[in-house]
């Protein structure tokens, strides 16, 4: 089951409290738009607006944030850019990512070698 974004988790649970978009993004006093656009992961909100967001939805900041992936997406794009080799590691791991779940993945990435 693929993870649920940032975006989505919003709409998830502003549907769950039978709220519309426009009445949200007024409580949110953001635009309809703006709101839409982070829905459909084509923005993301500052910490500001998500706390904001947190509030109005009920939930806890960290519950959001942790769904927000740009700065680690961002971190490896660089990485990538600056050694091509990063960019083959990285590519090599996406090929497997589909057979490793999140936490087998770190396991495997934080185990020391044999004889260390």
């Amino acid at each position: 089951m693929p993870a649920t974004t940032l975006g989505e988790k919003i709409k998830e649970l502003r549907l769950g409290l039978g709220m519309s978009l426009r009445a949200f993004a007024t409580k949110v006093e953001k635009s309809p738009p703006f709101i839409s656009d982070i829905e459909l992961g084509r923005r993301y909100p500052s910490d500001e607006v998500l706390e904001l967001i947190a509030a109005v939805l009920g939930v806890e900041p960290h519950q959001l944030k942790q769904l927000d992936t740009r700065s680690s997406l961002d971190d490896l794009k660089r990485l990538a850019q600056k050694d091509p080799e990063w960019g083959l590691a990285f590519r090599a791991v996406a090929s497997k990512a589909e057979t490793l779940s999140a936490e087998e993945f770190i396991k495997l990435i934080t185990e020391k070698k044999e004889g260390e």
